[in-house]
């Protein structure tokens, strides 16, 4: 709900435009990074709000992760449109793969947000942490993928879908980071998978997002300018750009070495999980 008596910490708030700034900025970063990587942002997103949230004047009463987690959902939402029409065009989304896994997808996205909303804000912020070092190595170090592997059945994918709908829930990412390796890894091509991925992105961020306005609802002292668990402004501020930006970043995966980019990514990932790990 909306909520009008929050208490903020001191210093006072940050002017408005210096607010607005500092998301406009994020929303450029990450959307460059949905539309290039096909990971949705959120890796990034959320870490940085937590950073953000404070500095702005936002007093953390145990909810500021779910808040940074909502809010990265639900620009997830716009951002990905972006980044599927753009890789569409290139043909490069395999839909008949889309149909089979977003099943499993839309239900693991709903249980994640329910589970997140049990958990205390340190408890989540670790899992976000150990979560994100362990996919930032496999982003750098994944092997390559066995010669006669195959993508398995639309039971087997639809269970793939809950468990990365869940996790995408829990940690307010696309789940693109957890499948393109997987369909690399099955021998669907990387310009394939990656497309793929950032089509999934959006079922995983409609449900997640639409279960942390449910379950953060009633949430006590969540700032003004509160839908649940999504902090409106940053949305509005994170979203304008990365509808831009995501398919530049779209259209540069397919001129960019995607394998020295995500190396380089996943040091930056690295870098956040420790920081969430030790604040």
């Amino acid at each position: 709900m909306f909520t009008s008596d929050f208490k903020l910490l001191q210093p006072e708030r940050s002017p408005i435009v210096i607010e607005y700034g500092v998301f406009i900025l994020l929303g450029i970063f990450s959307g460059l990074i949905a539309g290039l990587l096909g990971i949705g942002g959120g890796l990034v997103v959320v870490p940085i709000l937590l950073i953000l949230f404070p500095l702005i004047g936002l007093q953390d009463t145990g909810s500021l992760v779910h808040l940074a987690i909502g809010t990265s959902l639900a620009t997830i939402m716009f951002s990905s449109l972006a980044s599927i029409y753009t890789h569409h065009k290139h043909g490069g989304v395999l839909w008949p793969l889309f149909g089979k896994i977003a099943p499993g997808i839309i239900l693991g996205s709903a249980l994640g947000a329910s589970v997140a909303h049990y958990l205390p804000g340190d408890i989540l912020k670790k899992i976000f942490g150990v979560l994100e070092i362990l996919l930032a190595i496999n982003m750098a170090f994944g092997k390559q993928p066995a010669a006669n592997r195959n993508l398995p059945s639309t039971i087997g994918l639809n269970g793939l879908g809950l468990g990365v709908g869940a996790v995408g829930s829990i940690m307010g990412m696309g789940g693109g980071a957890l499948t393109t390796p997987f369909f690399m890894w099955c021998n669907v091509a990387a310009r394939n998978a990656i497309a793929t991925s950032a089509a999934i992105g959006l079922p995983t961020a409609l449900a997640g997002a639409a279960g942390y306005v449910i379950t953060g609802w009633n949430a006590p002292n969540l700032p003004a300018w509160s839908l649940g668990y999504i902090y409106l402004p940053a949305l509005l501020g994170i979203v304008i750009p990365s509808l831009f930006f995501a398919p530049i970043g779209a259209n540069l995966t397919h001129k960019l070495p995607a394998k020295t980019l995500k190396r380089v990514f996943a040091v930056v990932l690295v870098v956040f999980g420790i920081n969430m790990l030790v604040h």
